[in-house]
Order: C-alpha cells, then sequence, then structure tokens
C-alpha cells in the first residue's frame, strides 16, 4: 500500500484518471496508471464529440421546426402544456417524439450488442439516419429520423473511467458538478466532478453551430450533422477495443 501512497498526485484533469485497485492486488504500476489517464482522456475527447452532434442536432431541429430532437424535458413539459390548453393533435405529435427518443434508446443498446459493443456501427447508423432527415425535409416523419438518432446516439458512451456521462442531455452533468462544486467547498476533494463540464460544454459548441446552419440551410442543415457523425465513426474505429467496451453500457 505504501507504493500508492508514493504515486504522484495529478491536477485536474489528471485527477479524473485514476485507478481501480483489485481487493487482491497490492500495488499498482506506474505504466497502467498512464494508460488510464491516456483512456480517460480519449474517453472525455469522444464525449466532446458526441455532444456537439447532440447540441447540433437539437439546434437544427428546434430552429427548422419549434420541436426539440433530444431535448426530452423541454418536450415533456410542453407535452403536459399542450394537454391543459386543450391541444389533442399537438399533444400527440409531442408524444410521438418522446416514443421515438425512447425507441431510439432501445434501438441504439440492441445494435450495440449485436455489433458486439462497437462505436462504428452504431455511430454510422445514426449519421445515415440524420443524413436522410435532412435530405428528405421538414415533414414530421423525417425528423423522427433525427429523435430516433439521437437515441441511439446515448448508448455510444455511458461511463468513462467510471463516472457516468450523459449526451444528448446536460442536466445530470450540470446537476453533478454543481454538487461537487459544494463539496468542494466543503473542503471535500471527490474526483471526477469538473469534468462534468466537458459535455455541457461540447453540447454548447454543437448547438451555436447548428444554430448558424439552420439559419442559412434550414433543415438541410442535418446532413452536416450527419456527415459530421459519419466522420467520427470512422475515428472511433482506431479506439482500442478494450477502451470501447469500458464506454459503452453492458
Amino acid at each position: 500500500m505504501s507504493l500508492i501512497n508514493d504515486l504522484p498526485s495529478c491536477d485536474f484533469p489528471d485527477e479524473f484518471y485514476e485507478v481501480v485497485v483489485l481487493p487482491e492486488a497490492m500495488t499498482v504500476s506506474i505504466a497502467g496508471k498512464k494508460l488510464a489517464r491516456l483512456r480517460g482522456r480519449v474517453g472525455l475527447c469522444f464525449v466532446a464529440m458526441l455532444s456537439m452532434i447532440a447540441g447540433m442536432t437539437d439546434a437544427i431541429g428546434f430552429m427548422a421546426t419549434g420541436n426539440f430532437v433530444s431535448f426530452m424535458s423541454g418536450n415533456t413539459t410542453r407535452l403536459a402544456v399542450s394537454i391543459d390548453s386543450e391541444s389533442p393533435i399537438l399533444a400527440m405529435r409531442i408524444a410521438m417524439l418522446i416514443v421515438a427518443f425512447v425507441i431510439g434508446n432501445a434501438i441504439g443498446v440492441i445494435a450495440s450488442r449485436c455489433s458486439r459493443r462497437r462505436a462504428w456501427p452504431l455511430l454510422l447508423g445514426v449519421g445515415l439516419l440524420l443524413c436522410l432527415c435532412g435530405l428528405i425535409g421538414e415533414s414530421p416523419t423525417p425528423f423522427l429520423l433525427a429523435v430516433i438518432a439521437m437515441g441511439m446516439i446515448n448508448a455510444v458512451v455511458e461511463e468513462v473511467n467510471g463516472l457516468p456521462i450523459g449526451l444528448t442531455y446536460v442536466t445530470g452533468a450540470l446537476s453533478r458538478f454543481g454538487r461537487g462544486l459544494g463539496r468542494w467547498v466543503l473542503g471535500e476533494r471527490r474526483n471526477g466532478w469538473r469534468v462534468q463540464l466537458i459535455p455541457w460544454g461540447g453540447m454548447l459548441a454543437g448547438a451555436i453551430a447548428g444554430g448558424l446552419l439552420a439559419q442559412s440551410f434550414g433543415m438541410k442543415a442535418m446532413v452536416v450533422s450527419g456527415l459530421f457523425t459519419l466522420a467520427l465513426a470512422i475515428v472511433s474505429a482506431a479506439i482500442p477495443r478494450s477502451w470501447q467496451l469500458s464506454f459503452m453500457p453492458r
């Protein structure tokens, strides 16, 4: 145990990349710690890119149709308001978006299992759906394809080095960051809370880009989001298999 205590401390973001030592293991190598640190960095970069896609897609969909693609908290509130205001047609449309998102998450897990938990086949499917949505136009049917795609993308990364990560929703990330900040003010030093800003920052950057694209191209801007996803699928194929298994849900 003295060897573990003698390991050099690391500043953020290194605090995030800690190695979990099994009960029967009494030492951990420097090489193993560096590998875990690198895996964490790659995972967080991957998360940032995925969150950018989610933010870009959501912004394009919202500006082109007034509906949220991945923000189901907002859609749930809109569903309740439409029911209260006795707008059954609008309520039915919003309910369809919520159901499509749930189905997309289910398809994502099934596709992940069928591809033996590889990221690139799943991202390939997401990218093709987004491109198809942009090419078809602004009718409700292709918009549902984008919602399904955003549900699917949540199955690409669920955690990085043991920390839960959200891709298409950042309320949880901001909540975890806020709680971590409170503990830090109280003098507690828990690992990983600051990295929760990474998916939030990625979604913000993607939404800004998506808003600019939607102003110029409308729903056709979904093609850009789809092409970005396809490019990320190619890049993800280079991530070591064992790392992908740790990122994706079991």
